[in-house]
């Protein structure tokens, strides 16, 4: 009997361990077998798209079901603003080869609530009529370099007026600080971005001293304008993507103080890039090195009237089955769970219970920023109503277009030349602008043989836009010689010096399908210094490479230079996005 109970372990060990084995093997079938898998697309906001990427792989493999069933989710990331645009409505010429989604994770419920406002004008059921729950939050901060921060701190609690609304004039003097010259913010596009879009809310709450119940009659008051207006002045332009502006102020901290410089004193963007920022995350990095933290971190600072939170909702689609809707939900459960949410954490996120880390609290600026109030949303009406009047409270600009004619700009794309397709793309982004913004254009090339006259030539004088008369003068460039890239450049450049307007955007826009091919001036480093951004009198360039010919490298460096952006357009079907992108700065 002691003999047979000794070999009793051993069975049990023999069958236990043929169980284990069987399970591995049913796991792994279940893992490599996903055929019979609910198909789950999402689209997400671009700051988390990789990180919900990365997360539906872990959950795709993790084996995971639900009602007997597993889910595959795939993700791709698009604009908030442009998926809104492109589910209101004909997704497949909005979104590009993007497939329509069954979930879209935008940066906040406020597009949600613009989306049903566009359902409702065009009588169709609305796709997003509840609240929904969050994945991670992230709360609008005025991010600024510490050495400034601190100065303000001593002055105690400070409002959006007080910090936004500082005279462009008297600018730091103000604070004791005159060698800080002007105060000049950046900010995005409340058109195209969320963080713009919550910014520009702010502000009207902010003027009317609540925190919710703003009304139309709030947004026309005088008293409202008056005071947006005053903070609008100090814009330094308006971004496409504020991760940009956060990238050039990390390239000119770490840059020697002769390469780069900027003119912004702050930027009003979401607590996690502020997090980023200070990581090293947003700073410039190459294959074998990574980015480094700036010298000067950021501090983040929550005005006292308080501030939006951008709550990153989780919406399930209309068009949704009933399997995916049950794959959604899973597929959320598993967000929300706490190895999911250190991922958000890990990227300065505070979790779906808008909880922060202590060492998010840490890096962005060592404050207890987790009592601060929060704005209540708007009515999707009244969020609509702040963007038609910030079109006519933005501030204006004083712009220098000027546009490659050189030979090659004859060549087809497809059934059109190079500078039909540029000029038709130019006329579609001034409609962007306002009727009280200032535009002149130039066209370059190159000096005819003999001719003292110079390689670019006055096409409409700096002047009101007159979107007619400008259109007609763009439809009448003819093309023909070499591409006098650098001295047209830096003309313009010193033109908009003696033309600078303190109360405007000053800026050139440079449009070329080419590199630079004028032999009597063709060294760059000299150009990099003549066009250096002066904070003072901030003239930025902004250039389009258009086509496969453009020298981008160099357009980047130009622009880099002058604290403007260079917009990739080699792909000639790119060029209506980015004139869009562009003449959004203004």
């Amino acid at each position: 009997m002691a003999s047979g109970r000794r070999w009793l372990p051993v069975t049990v060990a023999v069958v236990v361990g043929l169980a284990v084995i069987a399970g591995s093997y049913l796991y792994v079938r279940l893992d490599t077998d996903r055929s019979d898998c609910v198909a789950l697309g999402m689209v997400s906001s671009t700051e988390k798209n990789d990180l919900v990427a990365e997360l539906a792989g872990r959950y795709n493999k993790s084996g995971r079901r639900f009602g007997g069933q597993c889910a595959n989710v795939t993700v791709a990331g698009l604009n908030s603003g442009q998926a809104m645009e492109a589910l209101a409505g004909d997704w497949a010429t909005v979104a590009g080869g993007i497939p329509k989604p069954q979930v879209w994770l935008p940066t906040s419920s406020l597009w949600t609530g613009q989306l049903q406002l566009r359902d409702r004008a065009a009588k169709r059921p609305e796709q997003t009529p509840g609240e929904y729950p969050s994945i991670a939050n992230s709360p609008l901060v005025i991010a600024m370099p510490a050495t400034k921060a601190r100065v303000l701190q001593q002055r105690g609690e400070l409002g959006w007026g007080d910090i936004l609304g500082l005279s462009g004039d008297e600018g730091w003097a103000a604070f004791g600080k005159p060698e800080w010259k002007r105060f000049t913010f950046g900010k995005d596009n409340p058109r195209l971005s969320t963080s713009g879009l919550a910014a520009t809310i702010a502000t009207y709450y902010a003027a009317t001293g609540t925190s919710s119940d703003l009304i139309d009659a709030d947004v026309r008051a005088p008293q409202v304008t008056q005071f947006v207006r005053r903070i609008e002045a100090n814009v330094s332009h308006y971004s496409d993507d504020v991760v940009d502006l956060l990238k050039s102020l990390a390239a000119a901290d770490l840059s020697p103080v002769d390469e780069g410089e900027s003119d912004l004193s702050a930027v009003v963007t979401q607590e996690e890039l502020v997090y980023l920022y200070n990581e090293g995350q947003l700073s410039p990095r190459t294959a074998d090195k990574p980015g480094e933290k700036p010298h000067e971190p950021l501090v983040a600072l929550y005005p006292k009237e308080g501030t939006f939170n951008l709550d990153h909702p989780y919406v399930v689609l209309p068009g949704a089955s009933t399997a995916q809707q049950k794959a959604a939900a899973d597929f959320l459960a598993f967000l929300q769970e706490s190895p999911q949410q250190r991922a958000f954490a890990g990227l300065g996120f505070r979790d779906h219970q808008q909880v922060a880390s202590a060492e998010l609290t840490k890096v962005v600026g060592g404050h207890e920023t987790d009592k601060r109030p929060y704005f209540k949303p708007p009515s999707p009406t009244v969020v609509q109503g702040i963007l038609d009047s910030w079109s006519t409270l933005r501030k204006k600009a004083n712009i220098l277009m000027t546009i490659d004619v050189s030979g090659s700009m004859t060549n087809q794309v497809r059934s059109k030349t190079r500078l039909e397709m540029a000029t038709e793309a130019a006329k579609k982004g001034l409609a962007l602008l306002n009727s009280a913004d200032q535009v002149g254009l130039w066209s370059f090339s190159s000096e005819k043989q003999g001719s003292s006259a110079a390689p670019y030539q006055q096409q409409v004088p700096l002047s009101r836009l007159d979107l007619g008369h400008f259109s007609d003068r763009l439809s009448g460039l003819r093309p023909g010689g070499a591409t006098a890239l650098y001295t047209t450049i830096r003309a313009a450049h010193s033109y908009m010096l003696d033309h600078y307007d303190r109360t405007r955007i000053n800026a050139v826009v440079v449009l070329t399908d080419g590199e630079n091919e004028y032999a009597r001036d063709n060294k760059l480093a000299n150009l990099l210094k003549d066009v250096a951004l002066d904070p003072d009198r901030p003239v930025k360039i902004f250039c389009i490479a258009f086509d496969k010919g453009s020298d981008l490298a160099t357009l980047e460096a130009i622009a880099k230079a002058a604290s403007g952006k260079a917009f990739d357009a080699r792909d000639p079907q790119l060029i209506d996005d980015a004139f869009v992108k562009l003449l959004s700065s203004f």
